[in-house]
C-alpha cells in the first residue's frame, strides 16, 4: 500500500539525512557523533526511502549496493590501522597531515577520520543490507 504523505517525505528527507550524517560524520572527531552515529543517519535515510518507494527503486538510487559499501568501509578501518604500521608506530596509532599548510586555510586530516569514515560506510551497508533484506520478506 503506498502512501503519498511517507513518499513527499522520504523525497525531501532523504537528502537532508545525507548532509547530516556527512556534517555527525566530520564533526564526531572532536565532538560527539563519528562514524557509526553517521552511518545510522545515512542508513535510515535510505530505508526511509524504501519505505516510501520500495526496496527495487532504492537499490536502484544507491550509486553502490550495500554489500560493496561494507566492504569499503572494513577496508578503509583496516587501512586507517596500517598507515601507522607504515609510518613505524603501533597499529592504529593517530597520523596527522596538514593540507594547504601555509596559506591561510590549513586543513588537518588524520587517521582516525579515515577510520570513522570506514565505520561510517560499514555501518550504513550493513544497516541497509539487512533492513532491505527483511523489508523484501
Amino acid at each position: 500500500m503506498e502512501s503519498v504523505i511517507l513518499q513527499i517525505a522520504a523525497r525531501h528527507m532523504r537528502p537532508l539525512l545525507v548532509i547530516l550524517s556527512l556534517v555527525v560524520l566530520y564533526r564526531g572527531h572532536n565532538e560527539p557523533g563519528g562514524g557509526f552515529i553517521g552511518g545510522l543517519m545515512l542508513g535510515a535515510a535510505y530505508i526511509l526511502f524504501a519505505m516510501g518507494f520500495g526496496v527495487q527503486k532504492t537499490q536502484k538510487s544507491i550509486p553502490v549496493s550495500p554489500v560493496i559499501l561494507t566492504g569499503i568501509g572494513l577496508l578503509l578501518a583496516l587501512a586507517s590501522g596500517l598507515i601507522a604500521v607504515l609510518m613505524g608506530h603501533v597499529f592504529m596509532t593517530g597520523e596527522w597531515t596538514t593540507l594547504f599548510a601555509g596559506t591561510g586555510f590549513e586543513l588537518k586530516l588524520g587517521t582516525p577520520l579515515l577510520f570513522d569514515l570506514g565505520v561510517y560506510f560499514a555501518v550504513a551497508g550493513m544497516l541497509m543490507l539487512v533492513m532491505f533484506s527483511i523489508m523484501e520478506e
